[in-house]
């Protein structure tokens, strides 16, 4: 699979990680092109096979079957303005937790969410998929806590799509969670606010921590 990451921090690492473990190609495209080509360059290393990871403009958007946006919230909804129709038919995937600085509260408006404040304002067509705000970068890399795989959330309006990030996620070593329709992201960035806040201050979990679903 063709895969654009907008945004070269850490997630965009954790993130690129797996979808290189997993075959995919990645093209990685960020507002500072040096620091998205030092990742690309310390990344290359983990692509064996036919899976391979590059940098380019914006115009990586426009060949891409799943566009990631590794972006904080306010970012990624300017990014999904901004690049309008060219999302059109295409998965976007919104990863960000629309917290306050202090991490004890959600900005957006109560009933609804930063996944669907973003499918609001893109283009009609674009298929946005609510996936990954529930793990930490330094857990993506490893790929698992514990020894345990990591599960992601996965919410969307598009079944499709959802199957399509799903397959993103097991490629790579991953536990896919189908949630439903795009709704549920309030739920998943509701508990994502309560798990970030649970990694600071004396005894916290040093965002190593993640969310496991276990069935009987």
């Amino acid at each position: 699979m063709q895969i654009t990451i907008i945004g070269a921090g850490n997630m965009a690492r954790g993130i690129a990680t797996r979808a290189l473990a997993g075959g995919h190609t990645v093209t990685l495209t960020a507002k500072d092109p040096a620091k998205a080509a030092r990742l690309a360059e310390e990344l290359s290393a983990q692509a064996a096979g036919d899976a391979a990871v590059r940098t380019d403009d914006d115009s990586a958007v426009d060949t891409a079957e799943l566009v990631v946006l590794a972006v904080p919230f306010a970012a990624a909804k300017e990014l999904t303005t901004s690049l309008g129709g060219r999302l059109s038919g295409k998965v976007l995937v919104d990863i960000s937790n629309p917290v306050g600085t202090s991490l004890d509260a959600l900005v957006v408006a109560p009933g609804t969410s930063a996944a669907e404040e973003i499918a609001a304002v893109a283009a009609p067509g674009t298929k946005v998929v609510k996936a990954f705000n529930t793990t930490f970068a330094t857990t993506l890399v490893a790929g698992q806590v514990g020894g345990t795989p990591l599960d992601v959330f996965i919410a969307g309006d598009d079944e499709a799509a959802r199957e399509q990030v799903a397959e993103l996620v097991t490629s790579g070593g991953l536990h896919a969670v189908d949630v439903g329709s795009l709704k549920h992201a309030r739920e998943l960035e509701g508990f994502q606010l309560l798990h970030m806040a649970l990694q600071i201050g004396e005894g916290g979990y040093g965002w190593a921590s993640t969310i496991k679903l276990v069935a009987p």
